[in-house]
């Protein structure tokens, strides 16, 4: 009979099965709907937890013993969740209650849990079933993999070789597998003389050594800077892959060996590999393009992309191109080292001869360099290359050279004339467009031509302004000291669009109205924040400080402080630097200790950065010993000292020097203090 019906609900599937199963005669029917309703719930409907809840009622209401497929379904589930620490707690559960797998379905699960790379906990559950189970033994393959994860993680060599044995003693014979990672384990943990005692036992017992054999061996050797040794090694590696049919093996021992290259930093071999192709033998092992990339993948991934570009020049006189791929991924390295980007410009010209087109990352990165190094000509060749691509978005292409130019030292002439090329060439520019424009002439100086292209946005020659339009150009007013106009814009001009402003707008306007000492104008504008209902945020906060304590307007700053700022509870460490700030430089370094005392009082922990500006201010006043008391203080909240605060008191130190030339010098926490 069915005991679930297409028209039940999962919990009314669990009650009817619980009460079909109470009053059925034959258990075994039972069983078997059972099984293929957890079965069911784990593989279709994904909820193990609904399984294992079912699955522990039937335990406890009927006495039901999980099966190998129960087991193998929940363990299964688990693992596609990836619950693997939960998958092997069940496993080891269902083995000390009695319900173990067969031999089959445990190999099986056995290869599922290694693929969480957690050695440890599979290894118990090895040692589980092989308990229950006295008769049973790993497949080969498993052996190999736990075997390898031991070697990786750790690695610990050891463990893996007690599995050899251990395999050895269930009847397995070991392949050129079970060889090679033992090998690569001790490689990897520098016992360099148990990798070759391994090996002779592997020739010994008449087990051939692969390709990736000896690339193991030789990253060992290069590990211990063995180069002769290598050298060696790899002449056998070569003859050893000249009669070698499978090329994946060969694919991976050429592999392996360019990348423990360059892990220890002998990139002269992989520059006279290079040359040397074709490797031994009249037709090379490998295929040569391949040989060439992987050699240009190892070199981009260990930072070294002018060994790259290096690759290129001898693959091109071989006849071979590197994919695109490569190509850009050497392009954007070249532009992160130093002084490259010229490089990635030249070889960016030459890749563009047989089609090559750089990544978006790739050519992001090389316009930014460009214009760093105010080299605009080559930067626009870049774009042009780009927007010659089929299927590109031309404007995105624009807005990237755009936030490029704005690095430039002077971009204003750059970034109008690019907007004005745009529309030439028939891209219409977006709101991106127009706001990196806006942005980058108000950060110059140029806000008349900022305020141009705010009008033509107004008009409807282009898209209309938004908050950040507004925002650039009220920041770019008040940096020229045009407060009265931004307080229009702000106050007139965006109510006028429908535009609210946000409290980035409204930190802008702070910021710059209190750097033009116009506190009154800024504490309205505060006022003015309140009555819109824009909630005020940390940075808001600390600005208002800051500009206070820079004005001199210390007693303002502390009474903002008590009146709005604590009461708000929106507060952070960048506001409780500017406290300090302006109390340390305002001379009123006992105020500012008794106001770091009081955070900590309050359940604040201030952070180094707070620490390190009261100690600084204790040295400069030349109060050493409170410096060492708000150390220790520091220290017993829980907090290091970093770099900044041992260069604040080494500088103290210092100046004592010269004042005081007879000293001791003591040593604490290995940094030198100084008593006078």
């Amino acid at each position: 009979m069915r005991c679930i019906l297409p028209s039940l609900s999962r919990h009314q599937t669990q009650t009817t099965l619980l009460s079909t199963a109470a009053s059925q005669p034959s258990y075994d029917a039972a069983a078997a709907d059972w099984t293929k309703t957890i079965h069911r719930l784990c593989a279709a409907d994904r909820d193990v937890d609904r399984a294992l809840r079912l699955l522990d009622r039937l335990r406890l209401l009927r006495g039901y013993s999980p099966n190998s497929l129960n087991v193998s379904s929940i363990i299964h589930a688990l693992c596609a969740a990836r619950r693997f620490p939960e998958a092997h707690h069940r496993l080891l559960l269902f083995i000390a209650s009695g319900s173990l797998p067969d031999e089959r379905t445990s190999n099986v699960l056995i290869a599922r849990l290694l693929d969480a790379n957690l050695p440890d906990s599979t290894f118990r559950v090895v040692r589980g079933l092989l308990s229950g189970h006295p008769d049973f033994a790993p497949s080969l393959v498993n052996y190999n993999r736990l075997m390898h994860q031991f070697c990786c993680v750790g690695p610990r060599p050891q463990r893996a070789h007690g599995l050899f044995f251990d395999m050895v003693g269930r009847g397995h014979c070991p392949n050129t597998v079970s060889y090679t990672t033992l090998i690569d384990g001790y490689c990897k943990a520098g016992d360099l003389d148990s990798a070759h005692k391994v090996f002779d036992e592997m020739l010994e017992n008449g087990v051939s050594a692969n390709s990736l054999t000896y690339s193991v061996l030789i990253g060992g050797l290069l590990r211990k800077r063995d180069v002769e040794g290598a050298r060696s090694l790899i002449t056998e590696l070569w003859a050893t892959m000249d009669a070698e049919e499978d090329v994946t093996v060969k694919i991976g021992a050429f592999g392996n060996l360019v990348d423990s290259l360059c892990l220890h930093g002998f990139f002269q071999e992989v520059f006279k590999i290079a040359e040397d192709m074709p490797l031994q033998g009249p037709a090379p092992a490998i295929d040569e393009k391949s040989a060439y990339e992987q050699m240009i993948d190892s070199l981009c991934r260990y930072g070294r992309s002018h060994g790259a570009a290096r690759i290129v020049y001898v693959m091109k006189k071989r006849g071979y191109v590197p994919s695109s791929v490569l190509y850009s991924s050497i392009i954007h390295g070249l532009c992160i080292e130093s002084g490259g980007c010229m490089r990635a410009y030249q070889l960016l010209c030459e890749g563009s001869q047989w089609g090559f087109v750089p990544s978006e990352i790739a050519y992001m990165i090389l316009v930014q360099e460009l214009c760093r190094e105010n080299d605009l000509s080559k930067a626009q060749e870049v774009v042009r290359v780009m927007l010659n691509k089929g299927g590109v978005d031309g404007t995105r292409i624009y807005n990237i050279y755009l936030r490029a130019v704005c690095l430039m030292n002077n971009p204003t002439a750059e970034l109008l004339n690019a907007l004005l090329h745009m529309l030439q060439t028939g891209f219409q520019p977006d709101l991106l467009t127009l706001n990196t424009v806006v942005n980058g002439l108000c950060k110059n100086g140029r806000v008349e031509d900022a305020l141009k292209v705010l009008e033509d946005m107004i008009s409807g020659k282009f898209c209309a302004p938004d908050n950040v339009t507004f925002s650039s150009i009220i920041c770019g007013l008040l940096i020229v000291g045009r407060s009265n106009e931004a307080l229009d814009l702000l106050l007139c001009r965006m109510p006028e669009r429908g535009l609210h402003p946000t409290v980035a707008t409204y930190n802008g306007l702070l910021c710059g109205l209190l750097k033009l000492h116009l506190a009154n104008d800024a504490m309205e504008i505060f006022r003015t924040m309140q009555t819109k209902n824009v909630t005020a945020d940390s940075t808001t906060h600390a600005i208002i400080i800051q500009g206070l304590c820079d004005m001199n307007l210390v007693e303002e700053a502390k009474r903002f402080w008590d009146e709005v700022v604590w009461p708000s509870a929106t507060h952070d460490h960048f506001v409780y630097s500017a406290i300090l700030k302006g109390l340390c430089r305002s001379g009123k370094f006992n105020d500012a200790c008794d106001f770091l005392y009081e955070l900590v009082d309050c359940g604040v922990i201030p952070n180094n950065v707070n620490y390190n500006i009261v100690i600084d201010g204790a040295c400069k006043s030349g109060l050493k010993r409170d410096a060492y008391q708000i150390l220790g203080e520091m220290r017993r909240n829980g907090l290091n000292p970093d770099a900044c605060t041992w260069r604040i008191l080494d500088k103290l130190h210092r100046s004592s020097e010269k004042k005081l030339p007879i000293f001791v010098v003591e040593t604490s926490d290995a940094q030198r203090m100084v008593k006078t």
